[in-house]
Formats: structure tokens, sequence, C-alpha cells
């Protein structure tokens, strides 16, 4: 096994995953001198946030907007740290259009902080005192994370970045740390909103991956704020894979190298530090080892388990599979008519269907729509992409996965055609999406999407480290702080560049 070298350029670095957070972390450190390899299974990069053609069409495979292109925002960082252009983008504005069960006029989540508050003064009259606290918190909470606090902390460094962060504004989210989003809806006298609740609810899913009730605070403090300026989301021009593409010209430029088509099946451990990834090209089938300095894994904390096999520690093991069970996603992808399409509809709505019962399981759908000119679409048409939490469970044991996928489908296109013309004269193009289907592309366990519930044992100071218990082994992507989106799973790539830093 090669000797870890003071010299960034012989410290090899082997990045398992090509997704955002692993394409960020290996950039980065090409960047910053390292011999740098990434590896993925897939056929092209990109994971969650890739996307595929069909006729013409440019279809985002999961992740459909993005958080962090404004001055200060972590896109700009990292970008302006790589050299290279932040894509072109328009502001979300409303980010979102909420429709709840049986309600024609939607909630609109508007950029402009005004609007949004008269909004949702107007949608959920008494509840100001509740909003204004979310407001003091995400401010906090921001300002906080802006200044790269490591959490949770596992050695001394660690600790001191997390100290360094820590302001006495910051003080004042310190007695919200074990608060639920349900916590605080009681504590103003909310808690019997349905309505409000509802609301949360959807729009939380998205984020923290559980219901309001269940949604650590702060973190939703965050997930709440950060669509209204002078934070935003943002709409791509072309598609997603703008993100990734660049990222890898990036990478290649400072000689950094990808290999699609291989898949790493084991993670070697020699006296609790990581040595070696066991890599096997999908096109020979060869079977080769890469001798590294240190392994960074864009993986669930669930398949860095498998990875690690027998050399998972027993105490981190046993925390993974005690984590209640992640979210899959049932997505329909549709090429129409532009005609199909509503005048002035929003490039994301959410749809609430069924007032009792948790958010999932095909009673709610997250849509987005292209716009003209983005790139995503011919002239004339349009891209609609509609996708729903399901327990990816049933699609593994049902031995009727054709006719599932098929219920799912018509469900899907039944409940989008209440909002929009689809007709067989209008839909060009159609095909759905399960947690079989995740799996398969991005290789993640039983094709989970979104990481790990942002519930008060798995957010912030309480989650799993980027920093493993195996010395030189480092986890990136939404399973560790900040979570899901790709905001957040830059962040992770960031904190874990500055940690291999110091460690040679």
């Amino acid at each position: 096994m090669s000797n870890l070298s003071s010299s960034k350029s012989k410290c090899r670095v082997a990045v398992i995953g090509a997704g955002i957070g692993g394409l960020t972390a290996g950039a980065l450190l090409a960047h910053r001198g390292y011999s740098v390899l990434v590896l993925d299974q897939a056929l092209v990069p990109g994971g969650c946030a890739s996307t595929f053609k069909r006729r013409g069409f440019i279809f985002d495979v999961g992740a459909t907007q993005v958080a962090g292109l404004e001055p200060g925002g972590i896109h700009h960082r990292i970008f302006s740290e790589l050299s290279i252009d932040l894509p072109a983008a328009t502001p979300c504005d409303p980010a979102c259009a909420v429709y709840l069960p049986g309600e024609s006029t939607p909630i609109n989540v508007w950029r402009d902080p005004q609007k949004w508050r008269e909004e949702r003064q107007r949608q959920f009259p008494g509840s100001e005192g509740f909003w204004q606290m979310m407001a003091v918190l995400f401010e906090a909470s921001w300002e906080f994370q802006g200044r790269d606090p490591v959490l949770p902390p596992r050695n001394w460094w660690d600790l001191w970045q997390l100290t360094r962060a820590v302001r006495p504004g910051t003080l004042i989210t310190v007695p919200y740390a074990l608060f639920t989003v349900g916590d605080a809806l009681r504590l103003y006298g909310l808690g019997n909103n349905e309505r409000l609740r509802r609301f949360l609810d959807l729009q939380l899913k998205l984020y923290s991956q559980v219901s309001a009730e269940e949604t650590a605070l702060l973190y939703a403090a965050t997930a709440l704020s950060v669509s209204q300026l002078p934070q935003g989301l943002f709409h791509l021009e072309g598609s997603m894979q703008v993100l990734s593409d660049r990222l890898v010209e990036s990478l290649v430029r400072d000689g950094g190298k990808l290999l699609m088509r291989h898949t790493v099946e084991e993670i070697k451990v020699e006296n609790n530090k990581a040595t070696a990834v066991v890599v096997r090209n999908q096109k020979t089938g060869e079977i080769s080892t890469e001798v590294v300095d240190h392994v960074v894994a864009n993986v669930t904390v669930q398949n860095l388990v498998q990875l690690l096999g027998e050399k998972a520690p027993c105490g981190y093991k046993n925390r993974v599979e005690k984590l209640p069970l992640a979210s899959g996603a049932f997505v329909v992808y549709l090429g129409v008519d532009e005609s199909a399409i509503p005048v002035g509809c929003p490039p994301h709505l959410q749809f609430l269907y069924d007032v009792d019962g948790p958010i999932g399981e095909n009673n709610s759908l997250f849509v987005s729509v292209s716009r003209p000119g983005d790139g995503r679409a011919p002239e004339g048409k349009a891209t609609i992409i509609a996708s729903s939490f399901v327990d990816p469970g049933p699609w593994w044991e049902t031995e009727n996965y054709p006719e599932l996928k098929q219920k799912y489908t018509e469900d899907a296109i039944a409940r989008l055609s209440e909002y929009f013309y689809l007709k067989p004269e209008t839909i060009i193009h159609q095909e759905a999406a399960t947690p079989r289907s995740f799996a398969h592309y991005t290789g993640r366990d039983r094709g989970i999407v979104g990481g790990i519930g942002q519930r008060v044992p798995t957010f912030g100071p309480f989650g799993f480290a980027n920093r493993t218990p195996i010395d030189h082994l480092w986890l990136v992507g939404d399973s560790t702080h900040p979570g899901e989106g790709t905001a957040g799973v830059s962040y992770s790539a960031l904190t874990v560049v500055r940690q291999i830093e110091v460690e040679g």
C-alpha cells in the first residue's frame, strides 16, 4: 500500500459516486492539487441531478431546481474558486404554487419577502408569530452555516471550526435545538390548524423527507425560508445536467479523472484506515484495485455500510440499520404539446389530493414544468415531470411490478389531467421511474431518495458526520449535514475537502 505523502500531487483520492456531491469534492480536490479519481456505475454523471433525452425532450431525472447561485451562495462560492462560469438560470417566482385538497386557488410561495408575508397572512391568518420566529431562526442559522461549521464534530479540529462559526446571535437557536415544527406550532397555538399543517407537511416532505410533526425546527427554518430574497430557488437553462458537466470540465482541466460505468464493489480497510477501492469495469468485467490515501464516498449511509462489509464498525452499522425507512420516489416524465400547459403556469407546483393520512404513497405530486426556450423541449412543446414519495418496499416485494408501475402511471396522469390538458393528442412521450429505476441508474440502496429524514436525532449535531469511524474515509451527500439538494451536498463536499487538507 502507498504511504500518505505530504505532497498533494502525490496524495491520491478516490471519489465513489459522480453525483453533485462527489463531483464537487473531486473538482475542488483536483483544483487544490490532489490526484483525483472519480468512479461511478452510471452512464452519465450527475446522479439524481442528471438528465436523459427522449424524442427531442430533455428530462431532469430527479432534482429540478437549484439553490445557492446567488452571490455568497454555495454554488457561487465553489464555481468562483474553480474559475468556472455559473450556469444561466432564472429565479423561480413563485418558488412553488401549492394546491391543497379541494382548492382551486394556490398558495404561492413568492420570492419577494413582502409578497410572501402578505400571501401567508391571507392564507393562514393568525400564524404570523410562527413565521416571524422561523425568520429569526433562519437568519441566525444561515449566518452560522455561512461560516462553514463542521457538524457534527468528531475531533478537535472539527470542534474548533464549529466554535469559530458561533457568534452571540447564533445562541438564539440553542433553545430550539430539540424542537420540531410540530412543537413550534403548538407553542403558537396553531397545533390544530389543519390547513397550515397540511401546507407545511407538503413543503417539508420535499426537503426534510418527513412531516412537520417530525421535522427538526432549525432545519425547517432554512428549508422554508431559502426561497426568498436575497437567496432563492433557480430554474437552470438547458437542464440540471449543466451543473455536473461544468464540474466535470473543471475536474479534468485540473488533472482529475472520471470513469463512468465503473462500479466500486468494496472499500479496503487496514488498521482502521481506508487504503483502496475494488473496482469492476462494467464493459469488460475486469476487477482492479485502486490504492489510495483517501476515499470520499458520495453514497447513502446504507450503501457505505455495504461497501465496508465486515469492516463496517458495529456501532455505525447498527445505527444505520435502526434508521427509519427512507422514502423512494415514483416519477412520471411527460413530453407534451405546449397546448397542454395552462397559461401562466408556474415552473413548480405541488398538489395534495387526500385530506387524511401522511404525505406520500401517491397522494401528492410535486410537478416541474419546462419554460419556453429553456432548452428542455422543442419549440411548441414542453416537459412535465411529476413525482410522488412512496414506500420503496412494495416495489421490490411485488410479483406484479409492471402492473403496479402501470397503475401508478395512470393514477398520476389522471390527477395531472385535473390541471393540465392531457389527452392522447397532447401527450407525445411518457415514461415512469420507480424505486427500482433509481436503484438501477443511481446505485442508491433500494432506490431511496433525499437522504436521511431531518428529524431531531439525525439533524445537524446529531446526524452522521462527514468524518466516518474509518480513518481517511469520508462521507458526502444527502446522508450528512446539511441534508439533501444540490446546495446541501455541495456544502458537505466543501467540508470534506477542508478536512482532507488538514489530514494531509
